[in-house]
């Protein structure tokens, strides 16, 4: 659609029409730009523009109104001009660029002429075709717009000044409202007070998100009305990230340093290179390693994550506590994903764990990993997580099975969650043929790696329910809070003590707390009643489903034990094994294997044979609420602490409470908070730890 002049009102045009009349150049523009299919750009290249003279300058000036662009209108330099424009520009609905200089060679008169176009002007270049490289599709805005306004250098009675000796307002495609002119990104803009206050916003924890909503209600303004946008912020924060490596190795050691001297019970590990340079580190908190000893028998390694602005991939162990939270164990940073660095990885946590190895651990599929886990944890169960798995199946399958994917994605689902190992190969079989998948290589490597992944295989192993979407979901809002703040790689190691302590001591083991007095007996059985005073809220209701599930089956002995099935089934069901004066029970589903919690058939068994405790090797230490040895010991040595987290989080909750009353208030709490913030920055370090850092600052 061509747009030949864009205004707000019908006087505002026919002032510009009465302008463009009076000019001599004008009618010459009009003549070369009549036609609309001219995709000529004269306009942008002609450099013999007649000049005006003093007398048509003043009839101009005399006869026309400054808010839209004239030839002959003066200015005394081109940034005058530009910014003129800019303002002229965004009123009729589009954004303006810097596109040519020109200068009178040989004559040291230096820049004479500016060109200022639209920023759809020009078209981009086709890139020739790479196989080797690949190609970002990502669509240019340049159209051949042809509308600009040219600026010439003149000199009378001594004084240089700048006047427009060429202007067209013709467009050849849509101009924007208004409201949607502001997303161009020649009018967002951060101020400094504004960047100050995302720094800030980001050594918090909180997200992007979280930030433009806060300042929405400080400057009070509508949603989505900032100079800036959420993608104008996050290149922000990534730009304070490109700092010196070095500089930001020997910053990270530091800190590691300082933590150590004020808590020995922190650990951490770096490995050097052959340059004295920052190669691998490691580091865990005393919390987590008391946590380790009672929830690290099954674990996530995610390796998906990188910190950008390093370079470096980022590795988080990671696990469930009794309450269903995930809970930290430790971190690593890598420079290179390899077989080497992934085993020293693994020995150096293994060291911070006392040379504890999980029972199973889950990682992304990589066959680095995979290795060095076989070498450094040969008695752990290595499986892949699902999740990361399945956030593949996209980009491998949506455009091989087109409008089947759903389909297909449901059929696979139905196979992961089969309990016979038999009856998942067969209908892998039944699938790939039906789908026509016979060639597809990422099935052939799905099905190669069946036994790490597909729970049939797995369903001897404890996972502690960490296979579940739930699980995989909190674990990864859990892992994104710390990554979405980091700025500084010292300041990332203190985001994630901020993390851990918030979400392992205070958070969520206090709300789970709380609703123990909400919890319902729905069966009425002594088990239930049993289990509710031993077992967390979380646990509590995994099991209370079994329970209410069990009553619909029927149990049949056998001579080997008892065949349990639903009661509206005539085939099939599950063989219980139940020995009473053991206290041992055990079913062919593996559920108390894999997730710790009895199963409906075993709770059935158990019920028929008049036993009205859950025998105590069926309920885990690991889900229980009741304080072990451990736990006690965490309880002893932190409960000062953990009593003064309590109360800074009840006054910054009140704080929040209080500013959030007025705009005034707002911008007292948030100043002083952000003193507060920086004083405290300045505490973390002691200066005998500085002094020791910079005396070794050689040898890194």
């Amino acid at each position: 659609m061509n747009c030949l002049v864009h205004f707000s009102d019908s006087v505002c045009s026919e002032q510009y029409l009465d302008k463009f009349i009076m000019s001599e150049e004008a009618g010459h523009m009009m003549g070369l730009y009549g036609d609309p299919s001219d995709q000529r750009s004269l306009s942008l290249d002609d450099t013999s523009s007649t000049e005006e003279s003093p007398d048509q300058t003043r009839l101009s000036l005399e006869t026309t109104n400054d808010a839209v662009p004239y030839i002959g209108q003066r200015f005394p330099n081109h940034d005058a001009a530009y910014e003129f424009y800019a303002e002229f520009a965004k009123g009729c609905g589009f954004s303006i660029r810097r596109h040519r200089t020109e200068g009178k060679a040989g004559v040291g008169k230096g820049l004479t002429r500016r060109y200022f176009v639209c920023h759809r002007a020009g078209n981009t270049p086709v890139k020739a075709a790479n196989d080797s490289k690949p190609q970002r599709n990502r669509k240019s805005s340049r159209c051949g717009c042809q509308a600009y306004m040219r600026i010439s250098k003149t000199t009378d009675l001594g004084v240089p000044e700048w006047r427009v000796t060429g202007f067209m307002n013709h467009h050849n495609h849509e101009l924007l409202e208004p409201n949607q002119v502001r997303f161009l990104p020649a009018y967002r803009s951060i101020s400094d007070a504004d960047k100050s206050r995302i720094l800030m916003f980001a050594k918090t924890g909180i997200s992007v998100q979280q930030m433009m909503r806060l300042m929405e209600l400080e400057k009070g303004v509508e949603p989505g009305y900032l100079p800036f946008t959420e993608k104008d912020v996050r290149n922000l924060l990534q730009s304070f990230r490109k700092v010196d490596p070095e500089d930001e190795s020997i910053d990270l050691l530091r800190m590691c340093r300082n933590i150590k001297e004020k808590d020995p019970n922190f650990k951490y590990d770096f490995s050097l290179d052959s340059n004295n340079r920052l190669e691998n580190i490691a580091w865990s908190y005393a919390s987590s390693i008391q946590s380790y000893d009672i929830f690290g028998d099954a674990v996530v390694f995610d390796t998906t994550h990188r910190l950008t602005a390093f370079d470096m991939p980022l590795g988080i162990w990671v696990g469930v506590n009794n309450y269903g939270m995930p809970c930290f164990f430790g971190c690593v940073l890598l420079r290179e994903e390899t077989l080497r660095s992934y085993s020293w990885a693994l020995k150096v946590f293994l060291a911070f764990m006392n040379g504890k190895a999980p029972q199973t651990v889950l990682t992304d599929q990589n066959m680095c990993l995979k290795e060095a886990i076989n070498l450094e944890m040969p008695t752990t169960k290595h499986a892949l997580c699902i999740w990361l798995v399945v956030a593949k199946y996209p980009s491998w399958f949506n455009a091989v099975l087109g409008e089947r994917y759903n389909e297909w994605k449901a059929e696979f689902n139905r196979l992961y969650n089969l309990e016979s190992v038999e009856d998942f190969e067969l209908g892998w079989r039944d699938m790939v043929n039906s789908f026509g998948l016979h060639t597809n290589r990422h099935i052939a490597s799905l099905f190669a790696l069946r036994s790490l992944w597909a729970l049939p295989y797995l369903r001897s192993h404890f996972f502690a329910g960490m296979t579940t979407t739930g699980h995989s979901k909190s674990i990864n809002a859990f892992i994104q809070r710390f990554l979405s703040a980091q700025s500084r790689l010292a300041h990332f190691v203190e985001q994630v003590a901020v993390t851990v302590d918030f979400k392992d001591q205070t958070g969520e083991q206090q709300t789970m707390q709380q609703n123990l007095q909400n919890i319902c007996l729905k069966t009425g059985a002594p088990m239930e009643a049993h289990a509710a005073t031993v077992l967390t809220p979380f646990a509590f209701s995994k099991l209370q489903e079994q329970l209410v599930l069990a009553a619909h089956y029927a149990s049949f002995q056998m001579e080997d034990g008892f065949l349990v099935r639903h009661h509206t089934k005539l085939e099939g069901g599950r063989k219980v094994y139940w020995a009473p004066r053991e206290g041992i029970v055990s079913c062919s589903c593996h559920q108390f294997e894999f997730s710790g919690i009895l199963c409906r058939h075993a709770l059935r068994v158990l019920s028929t044979g008049n036993c009205f405790q859950i025998p105590e090797r069926y309920l885990p230490h690991r889900w229980r609420r009741i304080s072990t040895p451990a736990t006690k010991a965490l309880q002893n040595t932190q409960s000062d602490h953990t009593e003064r987290v309590q109360l800074l989080q009840s006054m910054v909750s009140t704080l929040v409470t209080e500013s959030a009353k007025s705009r005034e208030r707002l911008d007292i709490a948030t100043e002083n908070v952000s003193i507060l913030l920086s004083r405290i920055r300045e505490q973390s370090i002691c200066s005998q730890g500085i002094r020791e850092s910079s005396s070794n600052q050689r040898n890194l």
